[in-house]
């Protein structure tokens, strides 16, 4: 029924359960990550990844096809749900992806995270997914040595291992790993949530289980109930220990240092390839970085901008939201607007900052802002401009100021997290960026007039061009960490 979906040959099985995996499903860094650290592992390793059939995925483009004979039936409290499995490949790979198919939480939505869901609702979108990770992986015959968790929505994995399926024979020897990608999101709800899960209230509910102020937390539970934990970054490791980082669970965190480790997110190196993109105006390279002069021309009109080769355009992709720095902005309308650059601007999010930015838009000569989300126009932007603005409050890794320098686009940032391990500030050795420490809108503002002003030596300006886009940010060091985090679990 089965036995023709997996493949045999690896000795090591590592099972990845995420709540969106790139290209299928995106919202943010999450799926980046699970979309392409498989990849580097799979060498060495027999990768399954199970996330749920979502309605906005595209089962036509990647070739998604129903498993035979997978209908499956799990009760869950007092209700009964029926699942279906499908399966593709990880693109560029051998990797079998399975898609959790149920029409009451997955397929009914044409994005990953709705708004505006009842909450209960919600959590229960999430143990059901959990749950069948759990079954499917017994009828596939799938028995991971690691089962390498993502974030809140499938923190309820190491707790199910430890609880409801601590005597299921299949599962004696799986191990487990909880990645942290943003711990500002943990999975609260009242604790009635566990007759739903089937998991024993008096077994998880204490500090050193899943109770945090009365509440159900996963983000908690995974923490605790899992053998290793992973922040995406060694600064962020750090942070999260401490009241200003942590998020009121820090306390969990440092009682759990033994088993936290800080991992660098890498990129997808062969996705963001300027030699090779196909989605910018001209390619280019490091060794001859002419092309790039073409994508900027492309990028400023674009955004309705006169180009001028002695100008800097500053680039932003980013999610509009406090987190990412954005309040920042508040209240500095004539500063921005009398820059000796220009500013573009590609995201959604928070009304009140998308009305701000749609009226600078409208109103100044030198600020533009497309309010969506474009995967060509992102790439436009990490190409074609000389700067990339990350003034966030916290960033557990960051991706696009890796993207930028891949790009030859000087990242300007906050000192924080994962920008804090990946930039190395002007006027050091080596270096790739542009640095601010305090976050508040005067440094920031000092930030980018120091950038403008080093751009304006051109000779200065190509060996930080040089230097950032030979730094290698790949995925290739950072799987080794986890291959040999996965050894140790399974020795």
């Amino acid at each position: 029924m089965y036995s023709d979906t997996i493949e045999k040959g690896a000795s090591m099985k590592v099972l990845f359960a995420a709540a969106e995996v790139a290209p299928f499903s995106k919202v943010g860094g999450l799926a980046d990550v699970v979309g392409s650290l498989p990849k580097y592992l799979e060498k060495d390793v027999e990768i399954a990844i199970f996330t749920p059939l979502y309605g906005c995925v595209d089962k036509e483009k990647y070739n998604i096809k129903l498993v035979e004979n997978s209908k499956l039936k799990i009760n869950f409290g007092w209700s009964e749900n029926i699942f279906s499995l499908y399966v593709a490949k990880l693109p560029g790979s051998k990797i079998n992806v399975f898609f959790i198919e149920n029409p009451k939480y997955f397929t009914c939505f044409d994005m990953v995270y709705p708004f505006n869901i009842d909450e209960r609702y919600n959590h229960e979108r999430f143990i059901a997914f959990s749950r069948a990770v759990l079954e499917y992986t017994q009828l596939l015959n799938f028995k991971p040595d690691v089962i390498h968790a993502n974030d809140w929505h499938t923190g309820m994995l190491p707790v199910y291992l430890k609880t409801t399926y601590k005597d299921n024979e299949f599962f004696n020897n799986t191990k487990t790993v909880f990645s942290i990608h943003n711990l500002s999101h943990q999975g609260m709800f009242y604790d009635d949530v566990l007759d739903f899960a089937q998991i024993p209230k008096s077994e998880v509910m204490t500090s050193d289980g899943l109770e945090l102020f009365g509440h159900v937390n996963w983000m908690r539970g995974g923490i605790n109930y899992s053998n290793k934990v992973v922040a995406v970054s060694p600064t962020y490791a750090k942070e999260i220990q401490t009241p200003q980082g942590g998020h009121n669970i820090d306390c969990t965190l440092r009682e759990n240092s033994y088993k936290l480790i800080g991992i660098l997110n890498g990129i997808d190196t062969k996705e963001f390839n300027p030699k090779t993109d196909k989605t910018i105006a001209k390619n280019f390279d490091k060794k001859d970085p002419s092309g790039k002069a073409e994508c900027k021309k492309a990028l400023a009109k674009e955004f309705g901008l006169e180009y001028n080769e002695n100008r800097p355009i500053i680039g932003m992709v980013s999610r509009l939201s406090d987190q990412k720095g954005f309040e920042l902005f508040w209240g500095i309308d004539d500063e921005l607007t009398s820059l000796e650059a220009d500013i573009v601007i590609l995201g959604t999010g928070d009304m009140w900052l998308e009305a701000h930015f749609d009226k600078l838009s409208r109103t100044s000569k030198n600020v533009r802002t497309h309010m969506k989300f474009s995967h060509k126009l992102a790439n436009l932007i990490y190409a074609g401009s000389d700067m990339f603005l990350m003034p966030s409050k916290f960033e557990p890794c960051g991706l696009s100021q890796i993207i930028s320098m891949r790009y030859g686009t000087l990242p300007i940032v906050r000192v924080t997290g994962g920008l804090e391990d990946t930039v190395v500030g002007y006027p050091l050795k080596k270096a790739n960026g542009f640095k601010f420490w305090d976050y508040d809108s005067t440094n920031m503002l000092n930030g980018i007039k120091y950038a403008i002003s080093v751009f304006k030596d051109k000779n200065e300006w190509k060996k930080l061009v040089k230097s950032a886009m030979g730094y290698d940010y790949s995925w290739k060091k950072s799987a080794e960490k986890y291959l040999e985090l996965y050894s140790t679990l399974s020795e």
